[in-house]
């Protein structure tokens, strides 16, 4: 049996899921801290609903929200956030799963912090019951705290480097703390919109720690949201980081790192608007994509070479 000051509510956004949330949603039950699964259907075209409904234990935790309207996983979130009611509010993605005994593992963590994150295993969709990588490199030591500045800065590209990639963590987040700042998801954003909520919290003040793997499995998949964005999408994610430096009280090193983010991203919007421009034969555009701040047009030109490689002397070996 859970306590008032250890129940979790599970956010789970589903778009086209009927092959695989199943898992997801009996995972999320078979967690005894668990008090409440929010299945938030997001207009799917298959039977998506009739499965997650397939799932009731009878615990009378489940719930499911069915959207009219097709408006990406951060406004479907959005949709359960008000109805929670446990201590703690956490987002499962439809096609991972946890392993037994990771919101004990979690728990353990959670005195004297607002978020508690661990390290994620990583799998491939056709192997999820074989060998895991970790989604951090080996190297970063567990646990730790992890401040704005380290945050935003674990999810810049770097050549040559390993990011952290903590815009991929699944933390608990205690709800009151999301309540007291009025934080929500960004519905506009379907890339991205993690890093922007959790970015948004330590902003405000929130202690975050980061613990090892207690059994968040995430499952690869070629086809996922976040492997398939738009132009659009790496905008939004860009221009996220100019409304973070409007809104919250960032000292030199933060904005800095933001900035940091900013040109990251732009980078690789640049280069998505270049190819779309040569496709196009639109010079302009393309020589526009090479006046961005540095270092845009090193990037661009390094993304060049190694296209050029590709294409002749990599074909010839």
């Amino acid at each position: 049996m859970t306590t008032p000051n250890h129940t979790i509510a599970v956010l789970i956004a589903a778009y086209n899921a009927s092959a695989f949330i199943a898992r997801a949603i009996t995972s999320a039950l078979r967690e005894p801290e668990v008090s409440q699964v929010f299945v938030i259907d997001d207009a799917s075209k298959d039977n998506t609903v009739d499965v997650a409904r397939r799932c009731d234990d009878g615990s009378g935790r489940l719930h499911i929200i069915a959207q009219s309207l097709n408006a990406g996983p951060a406004a479907a979130r959005n949709m359960a956030l008000p109805l929670v009611t446990a201590e703690w509010v956490t987002v499962l993605d439809a096609d991972d799963f946890y392993l037994p005994g990771r919101m004990a593992g979690l728990l353990k963590y959670t005195d004297g912090y607002d978020f508690v994150a661990d390290d994620m295993w990583k799998v491939p969709e056709d192997r999820v019951d074989g060998p895991r990588t970790r989604l951090l490199p080996d190297d970063y030591a567990l646990p730790r705290d992890i401040d704005f500045c380290k945050f935003v800065d674990s999810n810049v590209t770097r050549r040559g480097t390993n990011r952290a990639e903590l815009g991929f963590i699944k933390p608990l987040m205690r709800t009151s703390f999301l309540r007291q700042h009025h934080l929500q998801y960004q519905p506009h954003m379907r890339l991205g919109e993690d890093f922007e909520l959790y970015a948004r919290a330590l902003g405000h003040g929130a202690r975050m720690k980061l613990v090892p793997a207690q059994g968040y499995v995430s499952v690869v998949r070629p086809n996922s949201l976040s492997g398939n964005h738009s132009e659009k999408d790496l905008l939004n994610l860009r221009d996220c980081d100019e409304k973070l430096l409007q809104d919250l009280p960032l000292d030199t090193y933060d904005r800095q790192a933001l900035q940091s983010h900013y040109r990251s991203v732009d980078c690789r919007y640049q280069w998505r608007m270049l190819i779309n421009a040569v496709k196009a034969r639109h010079i302009g555009a393309a020589v526009k994509c090479f006046l961005r701040p540095w270092p845009v047009p090193l990037y661009l030109c390094e993304r060049l070479l190694e296209q050029f490689y590709q294409r002749t002397i990599g074909r010839k070996i």
